[in-house]
């Protein structure tokens, strides 16, 4: 009976190990997340990020090697994290054209619902539009089945992926400097779609369409 309380005993102890080094992770890149959308900066000191994190200094080379390491994963965590709202959101819609207006709208109303990671998304998404987690991959999943299906007419799906990215991106910055309406959404959404081949009055029916909204 002792012997397989042991038994027993390993594999919890284990598990809830591994629980509490994936809650430090967590606490980390949570930490770094709230300071990307604060500063736009990854200065911050190692000390600080513990702090804030309220975990040990030396937890941090735990789980990173370099503050590099940290922030590149908070913004791949906060990218992921929104990938999976838009594939929430969108599930139901078979277009994939209209996945990508919506997708384009919602993004807009990201910086009311979900600030931090628009900030995150406006200030260090540029970089990781080509990551392999996130919205990219996302984005170049849509993109290449509207090119299969005939939808979309472009050449090359990473020169669309770059074109659409950067432009989400740039609205994010100027809805930074000036409050945008809704309007603004579906005329990035229209423009997008229009790109992508869709004739000028079907891209501007879809791009107005109703919207779900963000959980």
């Amino acid at each position: 009976m002792p012997n397989q309380l042991d038994t027993t005993d390993g594999p919890v102890s284990g598990n809830r190990f591994e629980r509490r080094r994936a809650r430090t992770r967590q606490a980390l890149i949570a930490a770094a997340r709230e300071i990307l959308a604060e500063t736009g900066e990854t200065s911050a000191s190692i000390q600080e990020i513990a702090e804030r994190a309220d975990v040990g200094f030396g937890t941090f080379y735990n789980h990173f090697e370099t503050k590099s390491d940290l922030f590149d994963a908070a913004v791949g965590d906060a990218l992921e994290e929104y990938g999976q709202l838009l594939d929430g959101v969108t599930e139901g819609i078979d277009d994939p054209a209209a996945v990508f207006a919506a997708s384009v709208r919602l993004t807009l109303r990201l910086a009311a619902s979900h600030p931090e990671i628009a900030q995150i998304l406006r200030l260090r998404g540029l970089p990781h539009i080509n990551a392999a987690t996130g919205l990219g991959p996302r984005a170049l999943r849509d993109l290449e089945i509207g090119k299969a299906s005939g939808r979309f007419t472009f050449e090359d799906p990473l020169v669309a992926l770059s074109a659409v990215g950067g432009a989400l991106i740039g609205l994010l910055q100027l809805h930074s400097t000036r409050d945008l309406g809704a309007e603004a959404g579906e005329q990035m959404a229209e423009m997008i779609l229009r790109m992508l081949g869709l004739p000028a009055g079907e891209a501007h029916e879809i791009a107005t369409r109703p919207l779900p909204d963000l959980p």
